[in-house]
């Protein structure tokens, strides 16, 4: 029998409280999502990013109603936990980021992000009271959900050219006075920031990897007190990288060499469902 909801997110969580940290790829697709799973990691998450390039667009050009559906794929393909990258909730009032929260509880995640960007250039982040706000509007409708949603709370500075570690720790220690269960800061410039975000926070640290010059081991993340490792768009990355020079060749050589670095379909296809 399929895992329930409730048995994916007590593991969810039970990753969080374990010694060490826990590694969680972002798949794009389903298929992508059965290889992970195949290969032992316990968790997944979406990606904003690369769920906008299956469609083709560029990341944050993914509707609400489309992110959701993506959602639903990666949880129905395999039985582990999945947390959803929800951006900014589609939304700037808190009744709009909790109404996001609640129809992505319904998909059978085990857990989701708020962010504090804006997604506009000319105020990228969001004022501190609106951000802690719309935290706290997330973790109220994750909790009245019943299903044990693990929140995760982005503070974006590193990210949107305002990089300032002391307000960045300002932010999440808000965001986890506001409920949150995770607290995030994607682009952190090295372990010394890492290590000044965990100690000032009393809830688990998520660290994005997959910026370049900007992605520590999980042994040096784990020293540095960090609980869970996501990948971002850098697993999707590294598939259409593979694809461009596979293609690039076929189109300027004229050969097939890539033909023979590739596993054949019966290897991929042992990752997959009958």
């Amino acid at each position: 029998m399929p895992a329930s909801q409730a048995e994916k997110t007590a593991r969810f969580r039970a990753l969080h409280a374990r010694p060490g940290a826990f590694v969680i790829p972002n798949p794009w697709d389903a298929g992508s999502a059965r290889v992970l799973a195949g290969l032992g990691f316990e968790a997944l998450a979406t990606s904003s990013g690369a769920e906008a390039g299956v469609l083709g667009r560029r990341d944050g050009g993914v509707t609400r109603e489309e992110a959701l559906a993506h959602a639903r794929i990666i949880v129905a393909a395999t039985d582990l936990p999945v947390s959803a990258d929800l951006e900014r909730c589609f939304a700037d009032a808190p009744e709009g980021v909790a109404e996001t929260i609640r129809l992505a509880a319904a998909t059978g995640l085990a857990g989701g992000s708020v962010e504090d960007a804006t997604g506009r250039a000319e105020a990228p982040i969001y004022e501190f009271d609106a951000a802690v706000a719309r935290v706290r509007a997330a973790a109220e409708a994750a909790r009245a959900s019943g299903t044990g949603f693990v929140l995760t709370a982005r503070a974006e500075g590193c990210l949107r050219g305002q990089p300032d570690i002391a307000e960045i720790i300002r932010r999440l220690r808000a965001y986890q006075d506001a409920g949150a269960d995770v607290l995030m800061a994607p682009g952190l410039s090295d372990l010394d920031a890492v290590r000044a975000v965990t100690a000032a926070l009393s809830k688990p640290f998520n660290f994005m990897a997959g910026i370049k010059g900007r992605s520590f081991s999980v042994a040096d993340l784990t020293a540095a007190g960090v609980k869970r490792i996501s990948l971002a768009t850098s697993l999707y990355r590294a598939a259409m990288s593979g694809l461009i020079a596979a293609a690039t060749e076929v189109k300027e050589a004229g050969t097939f060499g890539y033909i023979d670095t590739s596993l054949p379909t019966p290897e991929i296809n042992r990752f997959m469902a009958g």
